[in-house]
């Protein structure tokens, strides 16, 4: 007996019935497979082993692939959500469904919780039966996410190795002109979520932020704000066995003349305001002189001015939502414990 589920599984999830005929697979054997539950049809001659409510069957039963931030998330990528199903279509698709049901047309172009895109043939011929091209999705986060959102995707993308600098440059020239910015504010070198949304928040309220530093001749701190706050971004909920070590770095933080801050991933993505609060209450502590702005506001102590490297200056705050150019992110420099 033909073993369809095998055969699907082997083709990454998803499979066209003309695949799976080419490989021996006989209509009797589909039915069998689909009855015994062993694939189900995520829609007219598409089998998949997958859960009904995953992504990327979603967006094949709606009639196309994942694009933007749904691709980047099915792909590992960072993304703090909720978001909406990105699904792109060919520019000549036809009886689309909806995400939920492959029987219920799809009436109306704006669905709640789905954003179509309809793609030209390029997008079209590029990537996999269920996500476009990671390159054309990535594109879709600068063009349709907050700006934060696409400098995770992108810190990510070159962290993990899916985008090299080669690929990344180009990446940036497809970008519309005032986009392009987004280029010095992303960085391969980030670890997580948390220390990305907190690097390019800060970054925004036009603090300086220098990335991974090295402390003594082994750690390193994930962020240093304004050569004064040393911040560590935990994204563990439960970390018993490095407890000490942990503490240990703490206090190395402190022996290096640096204001130790620890906030969890949580409390960055649900509490940054009260993590805002800390960061300028540790900044004034260390520069008593100075007047020190709350949660965000206009502050006065001296930092890189953004766009502007190596020139000291006023803090100011970047409103626009993509700013063309950013703060100091060296993070090259080492720092002693003791």
């Amino acid at each position: 007996m033909t073993d369809i589920a095998s055969m699907v599984a082997g083709l990454g999830g998803m499979a066209q019935k003309q695949q799976l005929v080419a490989r021996g697979a006989r209509d009797p054997d589909l039915t069998q497979a689909v009855r015994r539950g062993e694939v189900t049809r995520a829609r007219q001659g598409w089998y998949t082993t997958l859960p009904p409510d995953d992504p990327r069957v979603q967006a094949v039963r709606v009639g196309g692939r994942l694009t933007g931030i749904s691709a980047v998330i099915a792909a590992g990528g960072w993304a703090l959500g909720p978001f909406a199903l990105h699904v792109s279509v060919p520019s000549n698709a036809a009886r689309l469904r909806t995400p939920l049901n492959r029987f219920v047309k799809l009436a109306a172009r704006h669905v709640p919780g789905l954003e179509l895109h309809w793609d030209d043939d390029g997008v079209a011929g590029r990537g996999t039966a269920m996500a476009v091209d990671l390159r054309d999705a990535l594109v879709r986060v600068v063009l349709d996410e907050s700006f934060e959102t696409a400098v995770a995707a992108l810190d990510w993308a070159l962290h993990t190795g899916r985008l090299d600098r080669i690929a990344f440059e180009l990446l940036i020239l497809r970008l519309p002109e005032d986009r392009r910015g987004i280029r010095e504010w992303v960085d391969g070198r980030c670890e997580s979520l948390p220390e990305s949304l907190a690097r390019t928040r800060l970054r925004i309220l036009g603090h300086t932020v220098d990335i991974q530093v090295r402390l003594g001749d082994v750690e390193r701190i994930d962020l240093v704000v304004d050569d004064c706050v040393g911040m560590e971004t935990d994204g563990r909920e439960f970390h018993l066995e490095t407890f000490e070590r942990d503490r240990r770095k703490d206090l190395d933080i402190t022996i290096a003349r640096l204001h130790p801050l620890r906030p969890s991933a949580r409390m960055v993505f649900h509490d940054w305001t009260r993590v805002v609060r800390a960061v300028d209450a540790a900044l004034a502590a260390r520069r008593p002189a100075r007047r020190i702005g709350n949660s965000g506001a206009s502050a006065t102590h001296p930092v890189t001015t953004p766009g502007k490297p190596g020139v000291r200056g006023r803090r100011h705050r970047l409103t626009p939502e993509f700013p063309s150019h950013g703060g100091n992110t060296g993070g090259r420099r080492r720092l002693s414990s003791g």
